[in-house]
């Protein structure tokens, strides 16, 4: 009987709450304190667990609750419950996205809005760079490590690209730089 709360408490949770975890936190409350799985008090503890560790903090708190409840299989379905209808709201969406990619009109947006978001990138990543070299401490106050460290990782990355003829894992990137970081700054 408990799996059976468990999923319908947390598919209830999956599909009425909108605008993010932070608005997700009442209805879960609401849900958990209405099943008597836990105390409010402990259920303050929980967010807090959840918001430090990684992942969302909806998927965090259903898997906590789940397995407090009933284990493993408690925090698999709870956590299973409350993922399970993005699913298939995205699957429903990405079926009406290939159809309407069909439409001229749509690409065209797509396009549009593809070189905004690229654009935006671009200029963040610029104000970044500009903002290290430039305005930290007031005045030019260049890092020469920081700056031929980026020069490096530019200079590899982009002909790399080329050579390998595909795109390079942005995870391989950042692991390399941490390890690289480690290195440059850390001796």
């Amino acid at each position: 009987m408990i799996y059976l709360e468990l999923l319908l408490g947390f598919l209830k949770v999956g599909f009425f709450a909108f605008g993010g975890a932070y608005a997700a936190i009442p209805f879960i409350r609401e849900v958990v304190l209405a099943y008597n799985w836990l105390s409010d008090e402990m259920l303050s503890y929980i967010i807090a667990v959840s918001e430090s560790t990684p992942g969302p903090v909806m998927v965090n708190m259903a898997t906590y609750v789940g397995a407090s409840q009933k284990g493993l299989l408690g925090s698999a379905i709870a956590t299973l419950a409350v993922v399970l209808p993005a699913f298939v709201i995205i699957l429903l969406v990405m079926v009406v996205f290939r159809s309407l990619l069909k439409n001229r009109y749509f690409r065209a947006v797509i396009g549009g809005l593809q070189a905004a978001i690229i654009g935006i990138i671009a200029a963040t990543g610029v104000y970044m760079i500009y903002k290290n070299i430039f305005l930290s401490g007031g005045g030019f106050n260049t890092d020469f490590v920081t700056l031929a460290f980026t020069a490096c990782i530019a200079i590899i990355y982009f002909p790399a690209k080329k050579l390998l003829k595909k795109n390079v894992s942005p995870i391989l990137v950042i692991s390399v730089c941490a390890v690289a970081g480690v290195f440059v700054f850390g001796f």
